[in-house]
């Protein structure tokens, strides 16, 4: 397999997944839950830099020890939640929700979560993976529609997100199989009403049947 073009059309999905929105500040940061620790450690930075004043966790997708530097199995939210308070953020910034298991339920299951606690946030910086902002933001367009946000990540490059990933031990093919079961995620789930319609370029479109022929397709929705 030619890994120079396995790049190239990775990084054109990476490219149209980024969707590049500018921070504003926010009632909370709203992380929803992932894999990738980086995450957890951006929402930390975006704390530090006095975006808001609050850090949302949302997962309940439990992680065997090691995939989030957890040294036990942990649900995204608790393990982001050591990421947090170990890197310096007080814990009583910090909301749980530890029953999502998907990005529609990461919304519902946080705003049930605000509405107990007695939460009335109405703006929110949305953090996940760069190949997820774009996805996170069609989400939130439909299952969020009441607030307002922004949805971001980390500001890498691909070949800067593929050598961070590496670090925290998560594969390159790992990474392109997930971009490419989230364009297919975002070409047929508006469809089901799960989020807003979002126009895909062709080129984008192409690459993506390319890596699928590839063999990249190791998270497809049903």
């Amino acid at each position: 397999m030619d890994e120079n073009l396995v790049d190239y059309y990775a990084e054109l999905l990476y490219d149209y997944h980024f969707l590049k929105q500018p921070l504003q500040k926010a009632d909370a940061i709203f992380v929803l839950g992932s894999h990738d620790p980086s995450v957890a450690d951006y929402a930390v930075e975006l704390y530090k830099e006095g975006w808001a004043n609050y850090i949302i966790f949302s997962g309940g997708v439990v992680r065997p020890v090691g995939e989030l530097r957890n040294q036990t199995p942990k649900s995204e939210a608790d393990a982001f939640f050591d990421i947090a308070v170990k890197a310096g953020v007080p814990a009583d910034v910090i909301i749980l929700d530890n029953e999502a298991t998907n990005t529609g339920e990461n919304f519902s299951c946080t705003r049930k979560v605000l509405k107990e606690k007695g939460f009335d946030f109405q703006n929110f910086i949305l953090v996940q993976k760069p190949y997820m902002v774009r996805r996170t933001y069609a989400t939130a367009l439909v299952q969020f529609s009441e607030f307002k946000f922004i949805s971001t990540a980390k500001p890498d490059s691909y070949a800067q997100y593929i050598a961070r990933c590496i670090e925290n031990n998560i594969s390159k093919e790992r990474v392109i199989s997930n971009m490419t079961g989230d364009l297919q995620r975002l070409k047929i789930y508006p469809e089901k009403g799960f989020l807003a319609a979002m126009e895909i370029p062709e080129n984008v479109w192409d690459a993506y049947e390319k890596l699928i022929f590839m063999g990249f397709e190791g998270r497809m929705a049903n």
